[in-house]
């Protein structure tokens, strides 16, 4: 079947890049999500650029790094990609390895993030609209801008190659400018343009969000979410700087298949625990795929908040059997691995179902590792309809719901300049249709977890109230209190993570450096 149409970009910028890496979510139009795709057509890109240029035009010697971020940067820009998805094998092929990977890889990341505070600076530097420059030209300008601002590279150094990377992909004509721009904009340190940026806008939010690189809209929707869920909105600014830093890998350990123990599992992997979860360790490095672990199943890259609100919803108690979980929107399969594994230990088993063919395959790869008989099967369905299907059939339900992924921003740096609010009503609609579904699926007595990786409210405390007053046979559950059971025991004792005194759960970067992963814990009564 078709994915939804309420999610255009399949997944609502859960990428969780850090965490489950999810691309596309399936519910919307499907993005170019094969990574073989997306690698291919910037290759031919980049041959084009390079080859109808004049011989006297080509640079006798191109910087890898510094061309490889490009690359992807245009993949973003015309053809929806990921750059978590586009980037690293694209270093593989290339052979780009060391630091020089190291470079790209903040090059990359660095200018995604920040585009929106280098477009305001280069806007003070272009005697014309930035609308009107060329998309490759523009990319080019913003990340010689990053070099300059945003890394210690050399005024000389990031002036002369960055005008080399313009002189091969983009042409001599427009080379010539980009040397010319890029000298004003070294002509103030950052903190000196951030000083203009503020001074110049016409608020204090605006000035934030030209400074830390949001979409006004967006700056505006966090401010109001950390007021409804009754934080100072004088924090409105560490947030936006903490969707700015790049995330820690995270991994999860996954119960029964492994543990912080198993030398064997992590070989000579750096890790230390993580801050909250039981299952999390902190990888201090970049690169997972080495890990005997993560290349066997038995653990995966996954943020902490998403591992909380995964164990809470495990660890909450239900009435009644507790047998038949289900996991209503399981690609690409981070959550339910972990679900599946816990239900493991109890005898239960899970019920993946995912509407996306191509994320239910990676669903089934992520629960390859599971015991035989654990997962009772992986389908590929509507799961706006499972409640009418199967009324009443589970005792535990989640539901991470497709969302605008506001919450991850840190992880999917494109994201923020993809999302409007205009998807804001397609998104919600689907997001009730979902939770009612799941509160139709889960037997009285059972347990609806709903999740989203995006603190809007729109998204998460109105979508739940919508839901519940069209029942009387839901009561919300103590959410707070679900995951303070699931911390580490380490956790609870010296530093009892902050949860405020709604009875749902809101995290946050900048308060636990955590994506902001919304949890509310729903009990079907009859």
């Amino acid at each position: 079947m078709s994915g939804y149409a309420g999610d255009p970009d399949g997944r609502g910028g859960q990428g969780r890049g850090g965490h489950e890496g999810r691309g596309g979510r399936g519910y919307g139009d499907e993005r170019r999500s094969s990574a073989g795709r997306q690698r291919s057509a910037a290759r031919s890109r980049g041959a084009r650029s390079t080859t109808s240029q004049a011989p006297s035009e080509r640079r006798k010697r191109t910087d890898q790094a510094r061309t490889a971020a490009f690359d992807v940067l245009r993949e973003v820009d015309e053809s929806d990609a990921y750059a978590n998805l586009v980037l690293p094998p694209l270093l593989r092929e290339r052979r780009i390895r060391g630091r020089d990977a190291g470079f790209a890889t903040e090059l990359t990341y660095g200018t995604l993030r920040l585009r929106g505070r280098y477009d305001a600076i280069l806007a003070t530097c272009v005697d014309r609209p930035l609308s009107g420059l060329d998309g490759a030209l523009l990319d080019v300008l913003r990340l010689g801008a990053h070099q300059l601002l945003g890394m210690r590279v050399p005024v000389h150094a990031a002036v002369s190659e960055t005008v080399g990377l313009a002189r091969n992909r983009v042409g001599a004509g427009p080379a010539q400018m980009v040397n010319a721009v890029l000298r004003r904009v070294s002509e103030r340190t950052l903190d000196e343009w951030l000083s203009v940026l503020e001074k110049e806008a016409p608020d204090a939010l605006s000035g934030l969000a030209s400074t830390q690189s949001h979409p006004l809209w967006i700056a505006r929707a966090l401010r109001e979410a950390l007021a409804g869920n009754g934080r100072a909105t004088d924090e409105i600014g560490d947030l936006l700087a903490a969707d700015n830093a790049a995330p820690r890998v995270t991994l999860v350990a996954r119960p029964g298949l492994t543990d912080a123990s198993d030398e064997d599992a992590w070989g000579d992997a750096d890790l230390v625990a993580g801050r909250w979860a039981p299952t999390a360790l902190r990888l201090e490095g970049s690169d997972p795929s080495g890990i005997p672990a993560i290349r066997d199943g038995l653990a995966g890259v996954q943020d902490e908040g998403s591992q909380l609100v995964t164990l809470a919803l495990a660890g909450v108690p239900v009435d009644g059997a507790d047998s038949r979980w289900l996991d209503l929107c399981a690609g690409p399969g981070g959550k339910a691995a972990l679900l599946a594994a816990l239900a493991a230990q109890r005898g239960g088993k899970l019920v993946a179902n995912e509407v996306a063919p191509h994320r239910a395959r990676l669903v089934a790869r992520a629960l390859a590792a599971l015991p035989e008989g654990v997962v009772e099967e992986v389908r590929i369905g509507d799961g706006r309809e499972v409640g009418a299907e199967e009324p009443g059939a589970y005792d535990r339900v989640l539901v991470d719901a497709p969302c605008t992924g506001l919450g991850a921003l840190r992880r999917r740096p494109e994201s923020r300049w993809r999302r409007t609010p205009s998807d804001l009503a397609a998104l919600t609609g689907l997001q009730r249709e979902l939770l009612a579904s799941a509160l139709d699926a889960v037997r009285p007595g059972g347990v609806v977890a709903y999740v989203t990786c995006s603190p809007h409210l729109a998204e998460t405390q109105l979508v739940v109230a919508d839901v519940l007053k069209k029942r009387d046979d839901v009561e919300r559950l103590d959410a707070p209190a679900a995951v303070r059971a699931v911390v580490r025991p380490a956790a609870r004792e010296e530093d009892e993570i902050p949860l405020g005194e709604r009875d749902d759960v809101q995290l946050w970067p900048h308060v636990h450096g955590t994506d902001a992963m919304h949890l509310t814990l729903l009990r079907r009564t009859a």
